[in-house]
Parts: structure tokens; sequence; C-alpha cells
């Protein structure tokens, strides 16, 4: 009896925290309008700021409330590095949040719909994050933002993982890392669950705690083919995540 109230009680406090998030990402794109004022050299510094922070605030929260249990503080070491792409493998949908709540100044490359979701898009938009809804006027920016000296995050999966331990990696992060001479720094995200993997219903509670483990991994240069450097990255990623990045015995 004791065990089914404890997992009520989880199950309810998270979707709290969930709503919680949702508000903060609302009240942000709300508050954020005023700033379209602004050019966007002073503009999306600070809104990619404030969309960390808020990450950061309900990782700290969910954390608090022994909802989940995180070990991402080697990312800090990206905030000392110079332009580049971040290449995280992608199981969840969180992973997104995980490495922008501790790389602040990451510039998404985001899918088309989350421009037209009602909590995501205008920050997004605010953020400079880059739209793969023309891939050409894609590609031109996410070059232009990496040779201007920013840190572009892409997942190479292209979705979120659906054959372990991760997808076939495409070739696009390969042309823009080498038309913007910036090298590829791999991030490795594991975690214990399932939860919010492709397919994963929102309204559907996970097991507690969530664990999630993001750590850099080894950085690749973007020379000669591009099959050859997603190649490189494909072997990389299987040789780190042989257990998969969904690892039920995965601990902190």
């Amino acid at each position: 009896m004791s065990s089914r109230c404890l997992r009520l009680g989880q199950v309810i406090l998270f979707y709290l925290m969930l709503s919680w998030l949702g508000s903060m990402l609302l009240l942000g794109n709300i508050g954020a309008l005023p700033l379209l004022l602004l050019p966007g050299q002073w503009r999306q510094p600070l809104v990619q700021w404030v969309i960390s922070r808020i990450c950061r605030c309900f990782l700290a929260g969910a954390q608090a409330c022994r909802l989940m249990q995180l070990d991402l503080q080697a990312l800090d070491q990206l905030n000392q590095q110079g332009r580049m792409l971040l290449v995280p493998n992608h199981p969840s949908m969180i992973d997104a949040f995980l490495v922008l709540s501790r790389v602040p100044h990451a510039v998404c490359l985001m899918k088309a719909s989350i421009s037209s979701n009602l909590f995501l898009g205008c920050g997004a938009y605010l953020a400079g994050y880059v739209s793969n809804r023309y891939p050409e006027q894609m590609f031109r920016q996410a070059i232009q933002t990496v040779q201007q000296g920013g840190v572009l995050m892409i997942f190479p999966e292209g979705t979120r993982t659906t054959r372990q331990p991760v997808n076939d990696i495409g070739g696009a992060v390969a042309v823009i890392a080498k038309k913007a001479a910036a090298p590829l720094q791999t991030v490795l995200i594991s975690t214990n669950s399932a939860y919010l993997s492709k397919g994963w219903k929102i309204w559907k509670p996970p097991a507690f705690p969530l664990i999630y483990r993001a750590v850099p991994g080894e950085q690749f240069e973007a020379y000669g083919r591009r099959d050859e450097t997603a190649r490189r990255l494909q072997q990389y990623f299987e040789s780190c995540l042989r257990n998969g990045s969904i690892d039920p015995a995965l601990r902190l």
C-alpha cells in the first residue's frame, strides 16, 4: 500500500513539475516579445541564456524532488571552447534540455514544427535557433552561425533513437562542419528509462527516478568525404554506447 501511495505521489508531483516547466516556457515567450525591437546580436544571447536557465531550473527542481538523478557537470567544460558543432546522440525528447542547461550559448538546429509550438516557438526564434524547414536556408544559416563563433547543436541521428545504440548518422553535420571549418564535438547521453523516447506518449508516466548522464566525448575534424566523417561518428557512438543509450542498469 505504501509503495502505491509513493508511486501516486511521484506521478502527481512529476506532472506538476511538467506544468511548471510549461508555465515558465509560456511566460518566457510572452515576456521576450519586446526583445523583437532589439538587434539580433543583442537579443539572441540574452534569450539563449534565459532558455538555459529555465532548463536548469526545471532539472534542478526534479532532482531536488528525487524524481531525477543527473550527471551533467562535465558539460561545463564545453563553455571554455570556441566555435564548434555539438553532436549528441538522441535517446529521448529531453536531451536538448540536458545540454542547454549546461551550455547556455548553444544554438539549436530544430525541427520546423517547433517554430509553431506555443511553448517553444517564439523563444526559439528570438534565440536565433536554426529551422530545418528549408534545407538550403538551413545550411546557410547553420554555417554562418558557426563561422561567426557560435556553438551549433545538431542531433546527427536526425530524430530520436529508434535502433540502439544510435540510428544511422547522415552527412549533414559533416557538410556544415567542413564548410564552417569547425570541429564536431560529440556528447554521449545515456539514461535508464525510455521516457519520451520515440513513440512514448507524453501522458504515460515513467518509473522514478529518471537517470540521465551527459558527458563530452571525442572531437572530430570533418575532412574528406562527408560519408567518411559520418561513418567515423557512427563507429564512435556505437563503440561508446555498447550497452545502448537506454540502459535500465544505469546508475550514478
